[in-house]
């Protein structure tokens, strides 16, 4: 489940709530130690802009269901027996996952005594419960002598100013923690002073998610006087907090420290020209740094050339986005030819870059040689007609062999020659999963006689599950070639036609 749909479903659209118990029988099931459950860190959600669907993965709550006797005895618990006494009843020991319980503040009142009866906890999360906000120190009381805690998850918890000061005098006492994430708390960029004295005692910490958290360019500062102490950190998001920009000008040689660092996201952030300029000097230097996000930072589009041409200093990438951030002819120029010096890449999205249409070309020798690509999305790029020909020459070659995701949406410029070259092409991407061609939200169009080509390369295409096709209208003699497809293959494709069908 993504974190937007976590928080859909706190916001009252799920189904009823869950007894405590039955979570707890759950949790405590499946969910006893790290190792079994390969839990992964949330990711986070996105706001205002043209967003990457390729983000670092998601956690998935554990949907095993408990034994019909578990239930039965779990809504007995509920009605009769205090909070603590119910949790301290089910064999929780090292993990506690109440993300997204909607916790009421008695439930939040009690949780502080429980959570002393489960003294190896070693992983807590409280996300999406809006009540934990104001009760921090009551709740993580026992923690103030010492913990086992190597996961703290806290997003979208309504945390106070005060709450965030709280954390920041914790840190010290909890010397395993690996994994602390405060996303979407607005307010404790007022006491990230203390976060960032905190985090100077946790040298342990492999991940610090602070995604939407009202930080200031005077919280670059902070952070970067912490990095120095972070020498394992392999994941730093500091994402959507739009009053940063700025910060990193004269904050950021610290960050070079963070040799260990895989995952650097800093989509969004309002980069101004001088804080490209840093991080040019810091960026090349991180060499174990596996995905790298600079979506939606506008204002870097015209003074992001130095930047994007050191990435070739960092062979080891796997993810990078640039997505909407106005990159210009010379930039997009520099990146092209970096990007020929990142054999491992597997994720690149420029989408909403208007200069990549006419010159698609310049990725070329990018296109034939990334034998690992598996998602490229040029959504709203301007493309025109010799872009996808182009495309569909590097297809036919047998290049992007791998490729699994194909976004080239929002380009209504190709004329239908155009589409019907490249969808006679299509069918050498073998593992191909998804394709999308959607037009953008004011356009529609007939389909043309390319759509025939596009049925022929699907029925050789055995991975393929989803077409975007929005706002292509398909003429009746179409409609029935695509049911004829349908009834001939039985093979769950869906065609996204959108409201227009």
């Amino acid at each position: 489940m993504s974190q937007t749909q976590k928080k859909n479903s706190s916001d009252g659209e799920t189904k009823p709530r869950t007894s405590f118990v039955n979570k707890f029988l759950r949790g405590s099931k499946f969910m006893s130690s790290k190792a079994e459950n390969g839990k992964e860190s949330n990711d986070l959600e996105t706001t205002d802009f043209q967003p990457s669907n390729d983000t670092q993965k998601t956690a998935a709550l554990d949907t095993a269901q408990p034994l019909a006797s578990e239930v039965e005895l779990g809504s007995r618990m509920e009605k009769n027996e205090p909070f603590p006494r119910k949790l301290g009843t089910t064999a929780v020991d090292r993990c506690l996952d109440l993300n997204n319980c909607r916790l009421t503040a008695a439930d939040v009142r009690e949780a502080g005594e429980a959570l002393e009866m489960i003294p190896d906890l070693e992983e807590l999360n409280l996300s999406w419960n809006s009540e934990v906000g104001g009760n921090l120190p009551l709740i993580l009381r026992k923690f103030q002598e010492g913990s086992k805690i190597q996961t703290l998850e806290l997003v979208d918890c309504g945390l106070t100013s005060e709450d965030g000061a709280f954390v920041g005098q914790l840190l010290p006492m909890m010397q395993n923690l690996e994994v602390l994430d405060l996303s979407i708390n607005r307010n404790i960029g007022a006491s990230l002073n203390s976060i960032a004295q905190g985090l100077k005692s946790t040298s342990n910490l492999k991940v610090l998610k602070l995604h939407s958290c009202g930080l200031s360019q005077e919280s670059v500062r902070l952070l970067d006087a912490a990095f120095r102490y972070l020498c394992e950190l392999k994941k730093l998001d500091l994402s959507c907090n739009r009053e940063l920009g700025g910060g990193f000008e004269d904050s950021s040689a610290q960050l070079a420290t963070l040799e260990c660092l895989e995952v650097l996201d800093l989509h969004q952030c309002s980069l101004t020209a001088d804080d490209v300029a840093s991080l040019t000097q810091v960026v090349p230097l991180l060499s174990s740094l596996q995905e790298l996000d600079l979506s939606a930072n506008k204002r870097m589009g015209s003074s992001s050339e130095h930047l994007l041409s050191r990435l070739r200093f960092l062979p080891t990438l796997k993810s990078l986005l640039i997505n909407s951030c106005a990159l210009e002819t010379e930039t997009f120029t520099a990146l092209a030819e970096a990007s020929t010096y990142l054999p491992a890449l597997e994720i690149f999205d420029l989408s909403w870059n208007k200069c990549v249409g006419g010159n698609l070309k310049l990725l070329l020798e990018t296109l034939k040689f990334l034998a690992s690509l598996r998602v490229l999305r040029l959504s709203s790029c301007a493309l025109v007609t010799e872009d996808v020909a182009l495309l569909a020459s590097v297809i036919h070659t047998g290049h992007l062999a791998k490729l699994q995701t194909l976004d080239l949406s929002y380009n209504d410029s190709i004329c239908d020659a155009g589409w019907a070259v490249f969808c006679q092409n299509v069918r050498f991407l073998k593992e191909l999963t998804e394709l999308d061609i959607s037009l953008r939200p004011s356009a529609s169009r007939d389909c043309g006689q390319w759509f025939r080509h596009l049925l022929c390369a699907v029925a050789k295409l055995s991975k393929i599950t989803e077409i975007g096709m929005k706002r292509w209208i398909l003429p009746t003699a179409q409609e029935e070639e695509l049911e004829h497809f349908h009834q001939d293959h039985r093979r769950s494709i869906h065609f996204d036609l959108g409201e227009f069908q």
